[in-house]
């Protein structure tokens, strides 16, 4: 195999221009891959039949249009193609802001839902089933009309946050719908995301009517975590796509 790859370079041009096209050709043919390293350069001087010093200016061509990396004492390794980088970067930058979102979410919402079990009044709590049942009824009665049920997922969140009857984090709702519904964008069309968004609402309900503090914060952060994972999956799939 490796005598199959590293034949001799006999094409017209110059000696380092043809090395490098060589080297670059096996890259475009996935024969080989990011990662890759490359044989030790006389060996492979050898086995092209080229001079080490043209080799090595091949190299410098292949690297310094990110083809190959030369990492010192390691040797010279194939290096993924600019498309694959801004991708790998793109999704590293994804994860930076969901993850950030959704932190946000977790540590306004989760507090709040321990705070609306305890602290709710029975107009609060009204308040928190009516959003719930509006959202079950949207569910229930196809075509969803996303745009609809995302204001009123956000109103059921928002409406456990207002029964907490804490003033500093009322001051908070405006940014902490905006986050929400960011958030939700990207996760209530998933498969299967629908009804197990409605599940963990319904868990949270029923804790806050048990006046049950730390079952409310549970349900509210597995609900936000696994938004989270949805949104992240979700957006993966769409940078990987775009």
């Amino acid at each position: 195999m490796v005598g199959d790859l590293w034949m001799p370079v006999q094409q017209p041009g110059s000696l380092s221009t043809r090395i490098a096209e060589k080297i670059e050709q096996l890259i475009t043919e996935e024969r080989i891959k990011p990662g890759d390293r490359l044989p030790p350069e006389r060996e492979l001087a050898t086995m092209l039949g080229v001079s080490r010093p043209s080799l090595r200016e091949a190299v410098r061509s292949l690297a310094t249009r990110g083809k190959v990396s030369v990492r010192h004492g390691q040797g010279v390794f194939v290096e993924s193609d600019a498309t694959t980088k801004r991708l790998r970067s793109d999704l590293a930058q994804l994860e930076v802001d969901l993850g950030e979102l959704f932190a946000m979410r977790e540590v306004l919402e989760v507090p709040a839902a321990g705070w609306a079990a305890t602290q709710a009044t029975p107009e609060r709590l009204a308040a928190i089933e009516d959003a719930f049942a509006g959202l079950e009824a949207a569910i229930s009665a196809p075509p969803i009309g996303w745009a609809e049920l995302q204001k009123l997922d956000a109103a059921f969140h928002l409406a456990v946050v207002k029964a907490c009857g804490n003033r500093f984090l009322l001051n908070t709702l405006g940014v902490l719908n905006e986050v929400m519904v960011t958030g939700m964008q990207t996760t209530l069309q998933i498969p299967g995301r629908l009804e197990r968004s409605a599940a963990d609402h319904r868990r949270l309900l029923d804790a806050i009517r048990r006046q049950d503090a730390a079952g409310a914060r549970a349900a509210a952060r597995t609900h936000i975590r696994a938004a989270h994972a949805a949104a992240l999956k979700r957006a993966k799939e769409e940078t990987a796509a775009g």
